[in-house]
């Protein structure tokens, strides 16, 4: 499970071969002792919760990131290295 960026206290998270249980494309977020997981490129809640005020800071850099993380989505679920993406700033 390769991080592939952090801000702000947020880990975000894309797993190998990850496309059986939500189906959707997806990653993992980790801030502080709360996990989501968050669909890609939509930026919706399909699992847990994060502050509210982190949330947003999430789905910011995930509309301004959604073709690298679709592109890191399709390396992720064939079994291949994900690539960083540029944090929030």
């Amino acid at each position: 499970m390769p991080s592939i960026s952090t801000f702000y206290g947020i880990i975000i998270y894309m797993y190998f071969m990850d496309n059986k249980q939500h189906k959707l494309p997806h990653i993992h977020v980790k801030y502080q002792e709360h996990e989501v997981i968050v669909s890609i490129p939509e930026g919706n809640i399909l699992e847990g919760s994060i502050p509210t005020p982190k949330m947003k800071l999430l789905q910011a850099w995930i509309e301004i990131h959604k073709d690298e993380l679709i592109a890191n989505w399709e390396l992720a679920v064939s079994g291949e290295q994900p690539y960083k993406i540029e944090p929030l700033k």
